[in-house]
């Protein structure tokens, strides 16, 4: 904020107001001039002070009239008692008010313009701020620190003018000292702290407003130790700051650790810290801003004999003023000549800049042009152009001003103006005008000229051509059809031009299309193509556009559609077929070339139910020509939600001019994301045939295609007007990274300006990046812009280049910059674990998919109780080149939850979804699971069966009879049939049936072993016990007599015992007959047997089969006890305890079973009596 002068008028009559004023107000005044040159943009009224605005443009010594504005609207003659007119033009601010308070509408900007007989001109814009102090936004805050750490303090307060801030312990203000540090910013550091730092600190801000005071902070100092190492930390970073130019700025950085950190400064661009920079301890401080001093400033703190270090960055921008740096120059130019004005300025941000005329903005029109914002063009100058010219530059920090001065000189005896001109056109593009000669002065002609140009249109380019002085008609050839053109005519002579004649304004005829429209197809449905297309620009239309008329064939035929329709859809077509298309314009006068012929498939029929899979081409693909640009838009197809992206394909397009036997053109494919409906094609030849191709895809297809085939845009330059070659590039580049996800990146414009820059346009990539669809670009109408949306830590390519009216310049050269590192966004991969012991597991893990910097540790956190706090967890901490790691230490037979976090040196990412693993168990958890009891029974029953067995044995060698026993055989009658027969399971030395029996007991209820000889019957799957034992009981009918009765009779005995043995080898050699299982022999027995029980226990239901559950435990269900003269009756299976046990101890072993002990077993068995 910029203080006003003194009461310095100029002028006799000046002074005296000013001397009146002072001793009327009993108080100085104080006086701003209000010009078109340098001064301050910002003045602060105080309160009871006046302030005088005087409006010294230098026009003239007296000006005709001064009119003020505010805001930027007129002030009334009477404003007001608080704004004064005085008689000298000047305006007087009078910020009195009977109650004290701050007077009213005072503040604005304002201006005056003075006028005079030669012309107006404008002032600067001068801001009137009134002095105020408002309230603390941030006050200080209690602190405990330990003895010999550092403590901060901050106030922020906003004032006009700017406050000045002091400190106050205990209410007395704070001395120089060189632990105290007083920041500009309103910052308090107290270094190295002691115990009598402690007590209640306030800051007081004063401006020539008033004084305000802020509440108290509380320090408390501890007499704690800081003797012991901690890590380095910065606990003040210095902020991104906004500084205007030549005011003071701050780069704060406070670190802690122990021992203390060293901390240093750099410049992230590389360059030196400027000399000027002052360093307050670890802070930074710049008392007079300038441009120079913007950029990324970074801390560093270092831990002092180690490399561990931490930084932080922040950038400063400085903002200024704008200030006109080459002013336009006055001329004087005779009448008919061209003037030229230029102008340039710089601030920052970049100013805007208009030209005014005489006070008033200027408007592109006719003779005169803005060509660019710094060049102002006037041909054919006539009297009325004469006048101040002023241009002015403004940003949001103020204006700045600079004047020239048009004369224009007219000689005596110079022809007056050429009559009567008269236009007609003579065709589409050629026009005849036909004129009198002036009337005064005809006799000097030596030629005319003939200027026209656009009526309407904002590129209002003026053409002219010499005509000699024997003709007064001139045939203007080469314009556009259907355009409107105005004309005038001048006339010279050896003294100068004539003013030019009454101009005139004619539409030329209409012609038919110059160019077809582009045309995009896409097949909607088996039968329907559909055709879209845009409406003609008026240059090519070259008239109204009233029909089209759409060919299409695998035969030709031809439908004409009206003028304002821009789609078709052709019907009834032939599916799976493929349709040449194109499309004609035309006017009243007739059509236009056709399009080129564009091929396109009606999709294949499908039934039913793959109609939802169908992918169908995008519709209303449309595309907008440029000269080297394709701007590609399309909506989704009808089936959208399927739809995975999309692709686009471009490629020249073969035509007359180019085949395929000069070369074949290249497709470039483009893939899209789902959401893509635009896209931009750079970097094209201008003139020539492109076909674009849009379809979507999904996981297993690629949709239909929509197709558009046109032509890019000619180059088109005029004889008279500017240089039509590209502007050249932004010179000197630079890109600076701002955080993770964003980069500013500024430029400055190119050191030859050629043509008119209307805004820039930044190419932004990943490095090294050969996907076109990855690459993005911004426009900008600034010097600067500010990326956003990037990826943390990843290097990016960035070019700017120039764009005039309607053409682009090419790229600069590249700029590489890498965005900062930020915490990873996603966890580590494929966390797995192994058990290498019952006390260490084995944990790897891959890095993070996105890392966002350099992994710098891994954090493995794992538990027992999933449940736990996080904090809780036990933790381990592993480099960052590191991918597994073994847990030792823990305990077997647990389970354990696991998961493992990544960190760079911003911060920690997420963490990996929890994996758990049991620990196996240890050698002697394994023998503890095991019951002593269980184990002692098992050794007495097996003891126990043994001796049971070898007792029977030998009593039934003892005691029975030798009996013969005959091979056991089946035959089957006529008609019989054969159940088919599985395969039995050797289970050591028993074969058991699979068979699960609800009714067995599976605990240990006594240590009683009852020894039996089990014969199997059939092994079964259990699953099919039930489906067996019901097909036994269907088979019973059919099938034929098992086994003689007389073969089987247990009276049936050998007559010798060497007998016996000889018949038992000559059964063990037989061979079994498969055609009949051996659970079919017991099927009808078990039946017999059954029916025997029921006779002999009344009509009690008989048990279940007796079974053994275990290798030594009782059966669930005792046997019925059967009488001897039944068993001569019953079936074989119940036998007397003699003979059965001659037959355990005779029998040899069969073929299928190996002698052995008996094991437990579930499975159903048919028992013989011991």
């Amino acid at each position: 904020v910029l203080y006003g002068n003194r009461c310095k008028a100029r002028g006799v009559l000046s002074e005296l107001i000013c001397f009146f004023l002072s001793s009327y107000t009993e108080k100085p005044v104080s006086a701003v001039e209000l010009s078109c040159g340098a001064g301050p943009s910002h003045v602060i009224l105080e309160l009871g002070l006046p302030l005088l605005l005087d409006c010294n443009l230098g026009s003239s010594d007296t000006p005709f009239n001064v009119t003020w504005f505010k805001d930027g609207q007129l002030l009334p003659q009477a404003p007001g008692d608080r704004l004064r007119y005085l008689t000298n033009g000047s305006l007087l601010l009078s910020p009195t008010s009977a109650d004290s308070q701050p007077p009213q509408n005072v503040e604005g900007s304002y201006s005056c313009v003075s006028a005079s007989a030669i012309g107006a001109l404008t002032s600067r814009t001068v801001n009137v701020l009134l002095a105020s102090l408002s309230s603390f936004s941030e006050e200080p805050s209690p602190q405990t620190v330990t003895t010999g750490g550092s403590a901060r303090f901050e106030c922020q307060i906003e004032g006009v003018p700017t406050p000045v801030i002091t400190w106050q312990k205990d209410q007395v203000t704070i001395t120089d000292d060189t632990r105290f540090i007083s920041l500009p910013n309103g910052v308090l550091q107290i270094l190295k702290v002691t115990k009598e730092d402690e007590g209640l600190y306030r800051c007081v801000a004063s401006n020539s407003a008033r004084k305000n005071v802020s509440s108290e902070a509380r320090l408390i100092v501890t007499t704690g130790s800081i003797d012991s190492p901690g890590p380095v930390v910065i606990v003040a970073p210095p902020q991104n700051a906004t500084v205007v130019l030549g005011h003071p700025a701050v780069m704060e950085c406070v670190a802690q650790g122990q021992p203390k950190p060293l901390v240093s400064w750099s410049r992230q661009d590389g360059k030196p810290i400027s000399t000027d920079v002052i360093v307050l301890a670890t802070n930074l401080v710049i008392r007079d801003t300038r441009r120079h001093h913007a950029g990324v400033y970074v801390c560093r703190a270092n831990k002092p004999k180690t490399r561990e270090f931490v930084f932080a960055a922040a950038e400063l921008h400085v903002a200024a003023p704008p200030v006109i740096v080459h002013s336009p120059e006055s001329v004087s130019l005779s009448r008919g000549n061209t003037a030229r004005f230029l102008c340039n300025s710089s601030g920052e941000p970049f100013p805007v800049l208009h030209w005014l005329k005489n006070g008033q903005p200027i408007r592109s029109f006719r003779r005169m042009k803005v060509q660019s914002p710094g060049v102002l063009l006037i041909n054919q100058l006539a009297l009325e152009d004469a006048g101040y010219y002023q241009c002015i530059a403004e940003n949001g920090l103020g204006t700045a001003c600079a004047t020239a001065r048009l004369t224009v000189i007219v000689k005596e005896g110079l022809p007056s103006l050429p009559r009567h001109l008269t236009a007609t056109p003579h065709s589409s593009t050629t026009a005849l005008l036909s004129w009198e000669k002036p009337e005064y002065n005809t006799d000097q002609i030596i030629a005319y000229s003939v200027h026209y140009q656009f009526t309407a249109g904002s590129d209002i380019q003026d053409s002219s051509f010499a005509v000699s002085n024997d003709t007064t008609e001139y045939l203007v050839k080469e314009l556009l059809p259907h355009t409107a053109y105005t004309f005038f005519v001048v006339a010279y002579s050896p003294m100068g031009a004539s003013p030019p004649s009454l101009p005139i304004t004619i539409e030329m005829l209409e012609d038919v299309p110059s160019a077809p429209p582009q045309l995009s197809v896409a097949s909607t449905s088996p039968t329907d193509i559909r055709l879209v297309w845009q409406p003609l620009t008026s240059q090519h239309s070259r008239g109204a556009v009233t029909r089209y008329r759409v060919d299409y064939k695998d035969t030709v035929f031809s439908v004409e559609l009206r003028g304002n329709e821009t789609q078709f859809t052709l019907r009834e077509l032939r599916p799976n077929q493929v349709y040449r298309l194109r499309i004609a314009a035309g006017t009243a006068v007739g059509f236009g070339v056709p399009s080129e012929w564009v091929q396109q498939q009606t999709v294949v029929r499908s039934g039913p139910s793959d109609n939802s899979t169908v992918i169908f081409a995008p519709s209303e693909l449309k595309v907008r020509t440029r000269v080297t640009t394709l701007n590609v838009t399309w909506q989704p197809s009808p089936n959208h939600t399927l739809v995975s992206g999309y692709k686009l394909s471009y490629r020249e397009a073969e035509t007359d001019r180019f085949t395929t036997r000069d070369r074949t053109p290249h497709t470039h494919t483009i893939r899209l994301r789902k959401k893509a409906r635009h896209h931009l094609l750079t970097g094209l030849v201008p003139d020539r045939q492109y076909e674009v191709r849009v379809w979507a895809f999904d996981k297993q297809k690629d949709g239909a295609a929509a197709v558009w085939k046109g032509r890019t845009d000619k180059i088109h330059g005029r004889p008279s007007g500017p240089s039509s070659s590209p502007p050249l590039p932004p010179s000197s580049v630079q890109a600076t990274a701002n955080s993770s996800t964003s980069v500013w990146l500024r430029w400055e414009k190119p050191r030859f300006i050629n043509v008119r820059i209307i805004n820039y346009t930044v190419r932004c990539s990943p490095a090294g990046t050969t996907n076109a669809s990855l690459v993005s670009y911004y426009t900008s109408s600034s010097l600067e812009i500010l990326l956003r949306g990037l990826r943390p830590f990843t290097h990016y390519e960035l070019a700017v280049r120039s764009n005039g009216v309607n053409i682009a310049g090419p790229f600069s050269s590249t700029v590489v910059e890498a965005t900062l590192p930020d915490r990873p966004s996603t966890p580590p991969e494929e966390l797995q674990l192994r058990a290498l012991n019952s006390s260490s597991v084995l944990v790897s893990w891959r890095p993070p998919l996105e890392p966002n910097g350099i992994i710098v540790s891994y954090r493995i956190l794992y538990t027992v109780n999933l449940s736990e706090p996080e904090d809780e967890w036990r933790n381990l901490s592993e480099d960052g080149g590191i991918f597994s790691v073994e847990v030792r230490g823990l305990s077997g037979g647990t389970r354990y939850f696991f998961k493992v976090g990544a960190s760079t040196k911003v911060g920690s990412g997420p963490f990996s979804p929890v994996v758990d693993i049991q620990t196996p168990l240890t050698n002697s958890k394994l023998s503890e699971k095991l019951d002593i009891h269980a184990v002692t029974g098992i050794i007495v029953g097996v003891c126990l069966g043994l001796i049971c067995i070898l007792l029977c044995m030998c009593f039934s060698f003892r005691n029975s009879k030798p009996r013969s026993v005959f091979t056991l055989y089946v035959t089957f009658t006529n008609g019989s049939r054969e159940s088919p027969a599985e395969s039995p399971k050797n289970n050591s030395s028993l074969i058991v049936l699979q068979e699960t029996d609800d009714h067995l007991s599976t605990s240990l209820c006594s240590n009683q072993v009852e020894a039996e000889v089990i014969v199997h019957s059939e092994l079964s799957d259990p699953s099919g016990r039930e489906k067996e034992e019901g097909s036994e009981r269907d088979s019973n009918a059919t099938r034929g007599p098992s086994l003689s009765e007389d073969l089987y009779s247990p009276l049936s005995r050998p007559s010798s015992p060497r007998e016996e043995v000889e018949h038992l080898q000559n059964l063990s050699a037989a061979e079994s007959p498969p055609s009949l299982p051996s659970r079919t022999l017991t099927a009808r027995h078990s039946e017999e047997a059954e029916g025997t029980r029921r006779q002999q226990n009344g009509d009690r239901e008989p048990q279940p089969d007796t079974r053994l559950t275990n290798g030594f435990h009782s059966p669930k269900t005792p046997r019925p006890m059967l009488k001897p003269e039944h068993l001569e009756m019953e079936d074989s299976r119940h036998c007397p305890s003699a003979a059965g046990k001659a037959i355990s101890a005779g029998l040899p072993s069969a073929p299928f079973v190996s002698p052995g002990f008996v094991h437990s077993t579930s499975a159903a068995h048919i028992y013989l009596c011991p």
